[in-house]
């Protein structure tokens, strides 16, 4: 999990404007994106209009920002609404790399079943901060290989646990995640500011972590429950 800069993040994508070019492994036309599961994205958001706070605190986006993103308690879920920040960390692929990411590191905080760091450009997971006083994700029951609906732009993408972050900092989701939501998944000129819903449930495991199908069934089958139950 890297650190992102308003102020680098913004120069970067000034100099590609600038320049008329974009990456070589950018591509012209947003990603292909589909609903998956049976759930809408207008019902889970209909569930999460209101906030009852359970973190100690709030907060914040990223280094330059203010906190103002609280942790959100729901029936069999908490959650959060902030922006997407793109983690490119683990295995070494095409778009995840020293190469591609400034902020590159070849570990997740949570591993495939053979051990293996997890791999962001072709797994969707989330980024959870990592335990403060602000909050803890393991008490709230929350845990690596959880399941999560991303929400955005009227879409919803299933994705797991996967990571821990700055213990400050929320709002973050593997290159897989964003691409497959139609956001732009560059690891260091890519992601959205805004309107990203993350729910996360309570007490799920996907097994194995990096079986996204398995995310996907399970995710759709706790998003019915969360809709009975709130």
């Amino acid at each position: 999990m890297r650190l992102r800069t308003l102020s680098l993040a913004a120069a970067s994508g000034t100099a590609l404007l600038a320049a008329g070019l974009l990456p070589a492994h950018a591509s012209a036309a947003a990603p292909k994106s589909a609903q998956e599961g049976t759930v809408g994205a207008a019902d889970l958001l209909a569930k999460v209009t209101s906030c009852s706070q359970i973190s100690n605190g709030k907060y914040r986006t990223d280094e330059e920002t203010s906190a103002t993103v609280p942790v959100c308690g729901k029936n069999g879920a908490v959650f959060w609404k902030a922006d997407m920040d793109i983690d490119c960390d683990g295995q070494r692929t095409t778009n995840c790399n020293e190469d591609r990411d400034p902020w590159f590191q070849a570990d997740t905080a949570f591993h495939q079943s053979d051990g293996k760091p997890l791999k962001a450009e072709t797994l969707p997971y989330v980024v959870v901060p990592s335990t403060s006083a602000i909050w803890n994700y393991s008490d709230a029951g929350i845990k690596g290989g959880g399941v999560v609906a991303v929400i955005y732009n009227n879409k919803v993408e299933y994705a797991v646990v996967g990571d821990t972050g700055p213990s400050q900092i929320i709002g973050e989701a593997s290159y897989a995640t964003a691409k497959a939501l139609g956001i732009d998944p560059d690891p260091e000129t890519g992601g959205a500011d805004s309107g990203v819903t993350y729910i996360l449930f309570k007490n799920s495991k996907v097994s194995p972590i990096e079986s996204h199908s398995a995310a996907v069934s399970l995710g759709d089958q706790l998003a019915k429950q969360f809709l009975a139950n709130n």
